[in-house]
């Protein structure tokens, strides 16, 4: 070997231990640096022909496990997705106050019951009848609060997901910048590990935000995909692309979150999303607070209803001068069909005498006996003002049944205890609400009680526009339903579960034995169904498909904000019925009493009635008490807020786990670093000696010449 390959070799053995030596230097001063990933500088021989001729650092490089580095990512993305579903369904939580207190929500709902019982001791007493007035009123005015408030957890949701979105914008462009430095430096063979150190960083955040995968790059920098595949970073960047719902409610249908990789190719981002930020907003706004809304609207319904049962076999003393009911969302003489018993409507004066009785008696094969005389259901309205005569008149307008009295008398329905007007297990004044007590300003019962042969009452071309969304939060499908020329239910069905024009395939739309309507999915796990568009009017009732049957959990959450204290019985507490008439009463008789306050316990124990709940959210329906249903759901609520808080803080645990163990691999060693700091420095040595002595030898062989 020449003495200037021994000089050489030298020299390239300084170089090499200077580096070495500055990233050394370079740990230690930041060995408190939070998220600094120590650097390693690689060394190899210097060959030439075959014959060794010095050291070089081939690169400096981040001390990095790509194993370690995508179980922190997992887990960060992970303990964020379970973070915002627990922080906000627990928001949803507090909303219904305390389960078990005394002034919460669902402890609101016995009281109501239970001031009725004081009202039947004593009817006449007006502070009972407030008090009995403001339990009905609290308790619907709180869950039309508690409703309204959860779609504020919604609208929050959807604006942290359009700032999510945002955030990973901004976020795919720093990273693929940093890529160009990279494989710049890379291809020179500069030092790219401060670039590639803040690109973790930003790969950390980013992963924060949706699970991603990252892979490193031959050229240097790194390439990233969702889940599903998609290109995120790595040649070029993609765009995300969220557009916010105008108005957030509860039937309110999301935008898709698309992506556009960097080659132009546009896909559903949520498809190959399964953890992060975006996917704990997406399933809190889409599942979980939409879960608890139709749970809460249920609960309302039925206790509405059970009141009403309860009100409309009653009559306030005097009785009402008319009777308004609600819209039943059908023409009359399908209203009536299936209508089987006795029920009688009296007209009486202001002391209860009977004045004028008009028995109706329904055989449940489409006509009905009308005080004596019988006739179609078409032609019952003309008949029952005929037999009113000048005490007082009942019409049907816009899916209403009202019956009027003269002025200084008043109406009451009364059911034949013996053989009760049953349709539905509801009696005609239910049915109908003629006597409500609670009101609504949107249908809230769905048991419509038509059959496949009953006329749908829409316009043939008036269009329904639904959406199947799946697991993941990505849309299936979009498909318009156009009303069929055929003017039955089942032509509607026929239409509805087409393959071509309805969501055949998909699943079908069954018509229950109530008349109800429901989608009954043919895959796993089921799709959510929405209501993106609905351009139907019913002809005889003005209400929407979507209204008269509840199709999409939206409506159904929906109603909650509507219902309300009967707004005359709010002006005038003597308007509440606790009185109940005598169903054998005749002409020129007394029906009722001001003292009788049998219908005051019958409202007192209509929560502890037993009725039939649709399925709502995550519950399957089926028979309970109002009282029992509100204590299950206070259950549920309060456990899905446990389990929430369980797994954020064990996707927490992971998260710090996995961020230790990283950072015990990745961190910087005091102890490591004075030994590589020894060894670099006595290489350093060893090369300048190793010049030292190439030096002596030179100057040897001048000194000889």
């Amino acid at each position: 070997m020449s003495l200037n390959s021994i000089m050489n070799a030298g020299q390239s053995g300084l170089t090499t231990a200077q580096m070495q030596l500055r990233v050394v230097s370079d740990n230690v001063a930041n060995v408190n640096t939070p998220g600094y990933v120590r650097k390693v500088a690689e060394q190899s021989s210097l060959v030439s022909q075959g014959v060794g001729v010095g050291v070089e650092v081939t690169r400096v490089r981040l001390a990095t496990d790509r194993f370690l580095q995508a179980a922190s990512m997992s887990a960060s993305a992970d303990a964020q997705r379970q973070g915002v579903r627990y922080e906000l369904f627990d928001r949803i939580q507090g909303l219904f106050g305390d389960p078990g207190g005394t002034g919460g929500f669902f402890a609101q709902v016995d009281e109501m019951f239970a001031a009725f019982a004081t009202t039947a001791e004593d009817p006449a007493s007006s502070p009972a009848r407030q008090a009995a007035i403001f339990g009905i009123q609290s308790l619907f005015d709180e869950g039309a609060r508690i409703s309204r408030q959860i779609q504020s957890v919604r609208e929050d949701a959807d604006g942290r997901i359009k700032s999510a979105v945002d955030r990973a914008n901004g976020l795919l462009q720093q990273i693929e910048s940093l890529n160009v430095q990279i494989a710049k430096a890379t291809v020179v063979n500069e030092d790219a590990s401060g670039a590639e150190a803040a690109q973790a960083k930003l790969i950390d955040e980013l992963a924060g935000i949706l699970d991603v995968r990252v892979s490193q790059r031959n050229v240097g920098g790194v390439s990233i995909r969702t889940n599903g595949g998609a290109l995120l970073a790595g040649d070029g960047y993609a765009t995300l692309d969220y557009a916010r719902a105008g108005v957030i409610n509860a039937e309110s249908s999301f935008n898709e979150i698309w992506v556009t990789e960097p080659r132009g190719q546009k896909r559903p981002l949520l498809d190959g999303v399964t953890s992060g930020e975006i996917k704990g907003l997406v399933e809190l706004r889409d599942l979980d607070a939409p879960q608890a809304a139709e749970r809460l609207a249920e609960l309302l319904t039925r206790a509405a209803d059970e009141l009403n049962r309860a009100h409309n076999a009653n009559t306030a003393v005097p009785a009402p001068q008319s009777l308004t009911g609600r819209n039943v969302g059908s023409a009359l003489d399908v209203a009536l069909a299936g209508f089987n018993g006795r029920t009688a409507v009296l007209i009486t004066d202001a002391a209860g005498v009977v004045q004028t009785r008009v028995d109706l008696n329904f055989d449940g094969a489409g006509s009905v006996d009308v005080g004596g005389t019988t006739v179609p259901l078409s032609g019952f309205l003309a008949e029952l003002n005929t037999r009113l005569g000048a005490s007082g008149t009942a019409t049907f307008v816009e899916g209403r049944l009202s019956v009027t009295a003269t002025t200084g008398r008043g109406v009451a329905v009364v059911d034949d205890p013996a053989l009760p007007a049953r349709k539905l297990g509801m009696g005609l004044s239910h049915f109908f609400g003629l006597n409500d007590l609670v009101t609504t300003d949107r249908p809230a019962l769905y048991a419509t009680g038509l059959s496949a042969t009953s006329p749908h009452g829409f316009t043939a071309g008036q269009t329904l526009t639904l959406r199947l969304t799946g697991e993941t939060g990505a849309r299936i499908r979009d498909v318009t339903v156009a009303v069929p020329a055929g003017g039955t239910m089942a032509d509607m069905l026929a239409a509805l579960n087409s393959p071509a024009t309805g969501l055949g395939g998909q699943g079908t739309f069954q018509l229950r034995a109530d008349g109800s309507l429901a989608f009954v999915s043919a895959v796993t796990p089921a799709p959510r169904l929405s209501v993106l568009e609905d351009r139907t009017s019913h002809s005889a009732s003005g209400l929407s498909m979507t209204e008269l049957f509840g199709i999409g959990a939206g409506v159904r959450a929906s109603r909650a904000d509507g219902f309300a204290l009967r707004a005359d019985i709010r002006r005038n507490p003597a308007l509440l019925g606790l009185a109940q008439a005598d169903f054998a009463v005749a002409t020129g008789a007394r029906a009722f009493t001001s003292g009788d306050g049998r219908g005051g316990l019958v409202l007192a124990d209509a929560g502890q009635i037993s009725s039939v709940f649709d399925a709502a959210g995550e519950s399957v329906g089926g028979a309970s008490s109002v009282s029992r249903y509100a204590s299950e759901l206070a259950g549920d609520v309060g456990g899905r807020a446990a389990v929430a808080k369980s797994r954020a803080e064990s996707a927490e645990a992971l998260r710090t786990e996995a961020y230790g163990r990283q950072r015990a691999h990745e961190g910087v060693n005091l102890d490591e670093e004075l030994v590589l700091m020894t060894t670099y420095q006595q290489a350093f040595n060893a090369s300048a000696r190793l010049i030292q002595a190439a030096k002596d030898l030179y100057d040897v062989l001048l000194g000889i010449v």
